[in-house]
């Protein structure tokens, strides 16, 4: 049988947009080299309890990722975020500094020195760029709100969101209307008053998962492909199938033919796939670093935990000098993450703050974790879970440079018809984010095998 879209992963991102493209009523075919489907968007109960592997939330915000929840039967199973969290936290010495929810948090709370504050408010006397020169996060910051809170503030939100670091990820890439705030204002703050002036929402920060976890999404995109996800294939090559479609060779499972082919797969996969296709999207796909990531989930009895635990987690600034990027109050943020009595944690190591730490085995791992929350949470006693999910390669980094390689990328399209690319890679590593690049992705096939519909299929490659 000929397809007409093949679409290579079987993740968040290939599973939806897969999803997307049979809602407009084209055939597909689901490739994934993994005997489970769904990326890093992995849910497990243990016992009672539930933890999430990599992903834990979708923002509210995420109306395609909402769309397919209700598509899919999803919305009775649907939590919303917990009651109980109230504050952020960040790492502050010996302790967690807890700071309101609101945008004037940081000016009521001494966790910036009375210095930093003032340098941060006056963020509205700095001057605009005067050189179009890419910066990191770090300089953008340091520039516009002073290095204090360049290093306590955006280096543990970008360790929280990327696992990585605020001195090597671009603000174009990550951030990049912070920078469009600066060049259309000429300051940050100033652009964001006059937004609000004029109307506009000022993002939303609430999030909501499922009874069963992140993972309850691509369990039931997965579902809804029935046979038409086929696990465990691994692609080998993609070749060009007489300049009608593509030939997809696979390991032990044949071939398979398509008008069009969308890569959802992780960058160091990608990047093979492309060599002999496209070189210079196989180069850009190349040079996206993942470095390995970990997470260690403890439960414990409440009574073994002093603090409240009432926030989503805390994060911790490379100053610190603490191992643990981050953590998530897993049994805070949604219902049913642990029985009555209990609660559950989740901590964060490696990334690109520091990537060998995630290698290491699982049982160093859950010592140091223990020992980082009985200094930061109070929590004593063994726990009643200890769990570790090792990734090899976990999220993509957004260098300097990434905006060229994303443009390599999405022109795939241009120099190689038929030929897509996906993936968390592109604008943002979140669930919300990847859906809603499968969405444009999805309608971006379509309408290119609209447009070949009338193009016959050589009969050469008929046979």
């Amino acid at each position: 049988m000929t397809w007409d879209v093949a679409v290579i992963g079987g993740g968040v991102s290939g599973l939806a947009t897969a999803h997307e493209l049979r809602r407009r009523g084209r055939s597909v075919i689901v490739l994934e080299r993994q005997a489970r489907a769904g990326g890093n968007a992995q849910s497990e109960r243990i016992g009672s309890f539930l933890m999430e592997h990599g992903p834990s939330t979708v923002a509210s915000t995420a109306e395609l990722a909402q769309a397919y929840s209700r598509d899919l039967g999803l919305e009775g199973s649907r939590c919303e975020l917990g009651d109980g969290v109230r504050r952020r936290y960040l790492v502050q010495g010996d302790g967690l500094s807890g700071i309101a929810t609101g945008p004037m948090g940081f000016l009521a709370t001494d966790y910036l020195s009375l210095r930093g504050r003032l340098r941060m408010m006056a963020e509205v006397l700095v001057r605009r760029a005067t050189q179009d020169h890419e910066e990191t996060v770090a300089e953008f910051c340091a520039r516009r709100f002073g290095r204090e809170f360049a290093e306590r503030v955006m280096d543990p939100l970008v360790a929280g969101i990327y696992a990585g670091r605020a001195d090597a990820v671009s603000v174009d890439a990550v951030f990049p209307k912070l920078r469009g705030l600066e060049a259309q204002y000429g300051s940050v703050a100033r652009g964001l008053l006059a937004r609000v002036r004029a109307g506009a929402r000022m993002p939303a920060s609430r999030f909501f998962s499922w009874r069963d976890g992140v993972g309850a999404l691509p369990r039931a995109l997965a579902a809804h492909l029935g046979d038409d996800l086929r696990r465990g294939v691994t692609v080998r090559r993609i070749r060009d199938h007489q300049g009608w479609g593509y030939r997809i060779e696979t390991a032990g499972a044949g071939s398979v033919e398509a008008r069009a082919v969308v890569l959802a797969t992780q960058p160091h996969v990608l990047a093979p796939l492309l060599g002999d296709l496209d070189p210079a999207a196989a180069a850009a796909a190349g040079a996206i670093a993942a470095p390995p990531l970990a997470v260690v989930f403890l439960g414990f009895r409440r009574g073994d935990v002093e603090h409240p635990l009432d926030g989503l987690g805390f994060l911790a600034a490379k100053t610190e000098g603490r191992l643990l990027n981050g953590a998530q109050f897993s049994s805070t943020m949604f219902p049913g993450r642990a029985p009555e009595g209990t609660v559950a944690v989740a901590g964060f190591l490696g990334g690109g703050r520091n990537p060998d730490l995630a290698n290491r085995p699982a049982e160093e791992l859950i010592d140091l974790a223990r020992s980082e929350f009985t200094d930061l949470i109070g929590a004593r006693g063994t726990p009643l879970v200890a769990r570790v999910r090792h990734w090899p390669r976990g999220l993509p980094q957004y260098t300097l440079g990434h905006r060229e390689r994303v443009a390599a990328l999405r022109g795939l399209p241009e120099r190689r018809p038929g030929l897509f690319a996906t993936g968390n890679y592109f604008s943002g590593p979140s669930i919300g984010e990847c859906v809603d690049l499968a969405g444009a992705t999805a309608r971006r096939v379509d309408a290119y095998l609209g447009a070949a519909k009338n193009r016959p299929m050589p009969a050469a490659a008929q046979a």
